[in-house]
């Protein structure tokens, strides 16, 4: 593959929703370029984007693939994302390296719940969108309405710069809007516009030169004045707005049947910015604490940043990364800038799908592949020795779906930790913690789908079979009253006795403090050398709470009289004391269940508003507030995450897909007696039958 400047590079993310052709279209593209010699196909698992087992056995694309494709001297790279929201962490880090974003709609199916996602990720990063009406080959695609509703809900930016001639099975080509040429078949060889197409041609161009004017002063006087604005000047409105953001241009094609395709080569290349037209990229000296701004200059300071990294149990991990500034070169030596460390780079690669394609180096504005980096993780810098830069990372959401993790086996067991560790560096949406209050190992991720596909990864890179559950919700327990009690541990059969003597004094404590231990002892009653026996007991028995065996928290344990036996006493009699304490004394202190508050935030179209708000309140939750955004409505509430490890689920499919949210733990609050009642009996339940099973 050849070397290229950074004028001649075009990184191009391709977004929307699942099963828009988004795939399809860079297969085509490729073919189209010649990197291929036929047009592989989704269903027929021959693609080069997806290459991983569990892409082809669903159908769907899971992973960002890097598909670079050279084109009259230019190097596009492409960046295929998956459209399930499940993976959004994989769209969020190729929308985070691109400049420009193609969004693919299906003509059928029209704006879908993924293409609003996706649009609303490249409006934050602010970048510059294209959107391509494909599958227009398909009986009841509709290009017109499909038309509308982009601009229903992206408003009037969104241009037609193209008018597809015939419909479904008879769609042959497409009218340029900006030149009035026609362009029939696979060729981009020019025709005479139809006659039947030449009123619409001219209203859409109306449209496209009132946007295109208004991107730049001295266009919008031009058009003000009464003057059409010649095709040149279009070109330069177009190119403008694009960058600016203010335009959206539409074209249209069909992937599999490779229609419209030779022209999106060319829109990229005369359209879309190069990482030299880009914005800025302002990186921070972490030495200085100083902002530099980075120029796409290959003898610049190195600035790479790591957008994606793939663990392969055969090579190691393989790190993807775009360069900002400088070049890394094979064979060299880089810094990490988060943790100091200086990493040998062996070979560099462009990957092509699953191809690793051997470079000399990767120029800035580039994207490129290393292989065995020791110390690098998703969203790090790399740098070079003695000018430390770090580049801003991308902002991941929380996860919301969760599952408690458990071994088949004990070979599974013994491997289970390491290929979770290498799973979790794949995927910085991914989570995988262990819950101290249920001693189970969770995994949490964006949806069950996500969760699912991690699961089956484990097993097929790494050999390691697991079975999922629903985790356990953590609770706690807690007092509501102050209560003084003693506790006294004594045995004395023969030989040396074991004597320690406690009055404890427990109190509740605000939410959220934890545990607390003092001592007031006075003349000696229990000398000095024994208290921290008493404190360390103490610490170890409210982890087994009186009521269902959960930690018990916010509370303070005082001790302020006691005993001893000048001989007989010792520090486990002490700890066993404060046992006795604990045990006698938070029955009669008021002992509450405590569980969970979430905070949610859920995003819904405006009609289902009412359908969210009602089922929220059969989750026990509190609805805080309600906002409008566009024709978006977004909920915060507070609910119980007993009523909400599921909630992915059921938000999906009262919303018919199109509804999402976020959660993060706000506080522990008391579980309601009716409920709490339930849990302490359960949990009395399966106490008895471990001591069964103990006794067996």
């Amino acid at each position: 593959m050849n070397e290229y400047k950074a004028e001649k590079i075009r990184n191009i993310v391709l977004v929307g929703h699942s099963s828009s052709g988004k795939t399809s279209l860079a297969e085509a593209l490729l073919f189209s370029t010649g990197a291929v010699t036929r047009l592989g196909k989704v269903d027929d698992s021959t693609s080069v984007s997806d290459f991983d087992p569990e892409e082809q056995r669903r159908k769907i694309s899971i992973n960002t693939s890097l598909i670079p494709c050279e084109w009259n001297g230019y190097k596009i790279n492409l960046l295929d994302t998956p459209g399930y929201i499940d993976f959004v962490g994989e769209v969020k880090s190729a929308l985070r390296v691109a400049d420009c974003a193609i969004v693919v709609v299906d003509a059928v199916s029209g704006v879908e719940v993924g293409t609003e996602l996706v649009w609303q990720y490249a409006e934050e990063l602010k970048l510059p969108r294209v959107i391509l009406i494909n599958k227009l080959d398909r009986e009841n695609s509709d290009f017109d309405r499909v038309l509308a509703q982009l601009r229903e809900r992206f408003g009037k930016g969104v241009v037609s710069l193209q008018i597809p001639i015939g419909k479904e099975a008879n769609f042959k080509g497409e009218v340029n809007v900006v030149n009035r040429k026609a362009f029939l078949g696979h060729d981009s060889g020019e025709s005479a516009v139809p006659g039947d197409l030449t009123a619409r041609l001219e209203e859409e161009r109306a449209k496209l030169m009132e946007v295109a004017a208004e991107s730049d002063d001295k266009l919008i006087e031009k058009y003000l004045g009464g003057e059409e604005l010649t095709d040149e000047e279009m070109k330069v409105g177009l190119k403008l707005g694009l960058r600016q953001g203010t335009l959206a241009p539409v074209l249209s094609g069909s992937a599999t049947q490779n229609i419209g395709i030779p022209y999106i080569l060319k829109f990229m290349a005369d359209y879309a910015p190069s990482p030299a037209e880009a914005p800025v990229v302002v990186a921070e000296n972490p030495a200085t604490h100083q902002e530099e701004k980075l120029a796409p200059n290959d003898s610049g300071n190195l600035a790479a940043y790591v957008f994606k990294t793939l663990a392969d149990p055969f090579v190691g991990k393989l790190t993807h990364f775009r360069v900002y500034s400088g070049a890394v070169e094979s064979d060299s030596r880089v810094v990490n800038s988060r943790s100091g460390q200086e990493e040998r780079i062996g070979q560099v690669y462009a990957l092509r799908g699953k191809e690793q394609i051997p470079v000399k180096k990767i120029g800035a504005g580039d994207i490129g592949a290393i292989a065995k980096l020791q110390d690098t993780a998703t969203s790090d810098t790399l740098c070079d020795k003695g000018h430390p830069l770090v580049l801003p990372a991308v902002k991941y959401p929380n996860p919301v779906y969760s599952v408690a993790l458990t071994p088949k086996t004990k070979t599974d067991l013994d491997k289970m930790g390491a290929a979770l560790q290498r799973l979790v560096e794949e995927d910085p949406t991914l989570r995988v913690y262990r819950e101290h209050d249920t001693s189970e190992t969770i995994m949490a991720g964006m949806g069950d789908s996500h969760v699912d596909v991690a699961v089956r990864r484990l097993k097929q890179k790494f050999g390691v079979e697991l079975l999922t559950g629903v985790p356990k919700i953590p609770y706690k327990e807690t007092i509501t009253k102050t209560t003084s009690v003693q506790g006294r541990h004594k045995k004395q059969t023969g030989g040396r006795g074991q004597f320690g003597d406690t009055w404890i004094r427990f109190e509740p404590l605000p939410r959220g403090t934890g545990f607390e231990f003092e001592e007031e002892i006075f003349g000696g009653s229990v000398p000095h050398s024994f208290i921290p026996a008493v404190e360390k007991g103490m610490r170890e028995i409210i982890q087994k709470g009186v009521l269902a065996g959960y930690p018990t928290t916010d509370l303070r344990a005082v001790l302020y009289d006691g005993s001893y036996h000048p001989v007989d006493s010792s520090e486990i009699a002490f700890k066993l004391a404060a046992h006795k304490a604990f045990k006698a004394g938070i029955p009669t202190a008021g002992p509450v269940l405590l569980e969970p508050i979430m905070n949610v935030a859920i995003t819904v179209p405006d009609q289902f508003m009412g359908d969210v708000i009602g089922d929220l309140n059969t989750k026990r939750g509190r609805v805080q507030g309600m906002e409008q955004k566009g024709a978006w409505s977004v909920v915060t509430a507070q609910a119980p995450l007993a009523e909400l490890q599921r909630y992915a689920t059921d938000l999906r499919s009262m919303t018919q897909g199109r509804g999402y949210f976020t959660m993060e733990l706000s506080h522990l609050d008391t579980v309601p007696s009716h409920i709490a009642n339930q849990i302490i009996e359960k949990a009395r339940k399966e106490r008895a039958g471990e001591e069964a099973e103990e006794e067996e």
